[in-house]
C-alpha cells in the first residue's frame, strides 16, 4: 500500500510542475512584458541601438509587420505621418520587420514607402523579443516604460492620436 501512495505522490507532484511551467509558458506567451523583458534592446538596419529606457518620457509605437502582409503594407503610411508629427517631441515608431525573404527585400521597401522611422530586422536579432501571433501587431508603452496596450492588426493615425489624447486625459 505504502508504494502505491508513494506513485501516486510523485505522479500528483510531477503533474503540478507540469502543470506550472505550462502556466509560466503560457503567461511568457500572452504577456509581452514578460516575455520580452522590462527593457528590451534590438539594433536597427542603420546600426543604431533602441533600448525601451532611452525613451523614457515618450511614447514607444513598437510595430511587428512583414513584407507578404497587406494590412501591414497598408498602415504603414499613416505610421510614417505619425511618427513625423510626433518624434520630436512625445512619441518615437519602431518598425520591426519579421518573417522577410531577404535584407534586401526589406530595405528596398522601406526605400520605396520613404519610411522615416527605425526599421530593426527582427529575425536577426540574438536575443527574439516577441514573436507575435498577428500581424501586425503594434505594442505601445507609455512614457514610463510600462507596456500600454497591445494593438493587434492594423492601426491608422487617427486611432494612435486618440489613444495618445485620451491617456493624456485619463492621467489629469
Amino acid at each position: 500500500m505504502g508504494n502505491i501512495l508513494d506513485k501516486n505522490k510523485r505522479s500528483c507532484q510531477l503533474f503540478c510542475l507540469f502543470g506550472t511551467l505550462a502556466l509560466v509558458a503560457c503567461l511568457l506567451r500572452s504577456n509581452p512584458c514578460l516575455a520580452a523583458g522590462p527593457n528590451w534592446v534590438m539594433q536597427d538596419m542603420a546600426g543604431h541601438t533602441h533600448q525601451l529606457s532611452q525613451y523614457k518620457g515618450r511614447w514607444v509605437i513598437l510595430n511587428y509587420w512583414a513584407p507578404w502582409c497587406p494590412p501591414c503594407l497598408e498602415e504603414m503610411p499613416d505610421l510614417v505621418t505619425f511618427h513625423d508629427a510626433h518624434a520630436r517631441h512625445d512619441a518615437v515608431v519602431l518598425g520591426v520587420a519579421v518573417q522577410y525573404k531577404t535584407e534586401r527585400s526589406v530595405r528596398d521597401y522601406v526605400d520605396d514607402m520613404l519610411i522615416s522611422y527605425p526599421i530593426i530586422l527582427g529575425d536577426t536579432q540574438k536575443s527574439a523579443l516577441l514573436h507575435p501571433e498577428v500581424l501586425p501587431t503594434t505594442y505601445i508603452y507609455a512614457p514610463d516604460g510600462s507596456l500600454y496596450k497591445v494593438k493587434r492588426g492594423a492601426l491608422s493615425r487617427g486611432w494612435l492620436e486618440t489613444l495618445l489624447k485620451e491617456a493624456a486625459s485619463a492621467s489629469k
